[in-house]
């Protein structure tokens, strides 16, 4: 649904997300540990049968975002590639990654492998919308992913309600033909990110297009969405009936919880995974290298 800018100006942002500076050592005892072994929720369902693991990972690989400190691209491109090898994700959601490293951890992964990259874009004030590069002065764009171990198809973006003026992000759908599984991966906008209306509230709008954009049972979507859960201080309406409700999240412990543990360094849960799959397990993993936690959620797939 179109949010129309008077529905919009309604709503006050919130407090907009602190930048993080540098490697941030705080870690919340008890919640989140090194990136292996992993750090898991308890298991949601039986877990007979065969099962699928999907994770996501904002990388925080573009430096000028206050990723300078947070570690090398060789570094993220390995801590991607363990979130396959080493926690057996057969389906993995990137945000904040150059092209080039999307390409290399899905090379790295084996000739199986395929990826689908969006680019992010930044609309000026004259209306033109270009890409956004990863460096200063650069070419190679940035923007986020899905990478699969086997085939995609029907690979799309999703239209939604996005910054008149500043940086846009987006939602990009794709099915995993090999479970028939339709996986949406999103970077939705912070407060505050339309600079032409820095009040308006964009991401009930974003949130509605995410959850429209996987109907059914065989579906995981989340990625980087920069709120909050309900319980835990979301502004009220932003959140859709769909998530939490007839889909259920990673790390939602139970039917009547709409909160799970903190994803980011600043103590928040900014990312998320939404199923109508039976959920088997969630981990939530510090790989060192970025100021967002990985999410990995194990599924039943049969």
């Amino acid at each position: 649904m179109t949010a129309t800018p008077e529905r919009l100006m309604r709503k006050r942002v919130g407090r907009l997300w602190p930048a993080v500076l540098g490697v941030v050592t705080v870690l919340l005892a008890g919640t989140v540990v090194a990136m292996w072994p992993r750090a898991a929720g308890p298991t949601t369902s039986d877990s007979a049968g065969r099962t699928l693991t999907l994770a996501t990972w904002n990388m925080c690989g573009v430096a000028r975002w206050s990723c300078a400190g947070t570690g090398s691209r060789t570094a993220k491109r390995d801590a991607a590639a363990q979130l396959a090898t080493a926690g057996g994700a057969r389906v993995v959601f990137l945000q904040e990654a150059c092209a080039s490293d999307v390409s290399a951890v899905r090379d790295r992964l084996g000739s199986s492998w395929r990826s689908v990259f969006r680019a992010y874009t930044w609309r000026g004030a004259s209306g033109h919308i270009s890409t956004v590069p990863c460096a200063t002065g650069g070419k190679e764009p940035a923007g986020f992913a899905v990478l699969s171990a086997t085939r995609l198809s029907d690979a799309r973006g999703v239209p939604s309600r996005q910054p008149t003026l500043g940086l846009r992000r987006g939602i990009l759908c794709a099915v995993v033909a090999e479970d028939a599984l339709t996986v949406c991966a999103a970077h939705l906008s912070r407060p505050g990110d339309d600079r032409a209306h820095p009040q308006w509230e964009l991401r009930d709008d974003q949130l509605r297009a995410l959850a429209a954009a996987a109907p059914g049972d065989r579906v995981v979507y989340g990625g980087d969405l920069n709120v909050d859960p309900p319980d835990l201080g979301a502004p009220d309406g932003v959140w859709p009936p769909g998530p939490y409700g007839s889909d259920r999240e990673c790390d939602q412990a139970s039917a009547g919880k709409r909160s799970g543990r903190p994803t980011h360094v600043s103590g928040h849960k900014l990312d998320y995974l939404f199923t109508g799959l039976p959920r088997v397990r969630c981990s939530v993993r510090d790989t060192g290298v970025s100021d967002h936690y990985a999410l990995l959620l194990t599924v039943r797939a049969d």
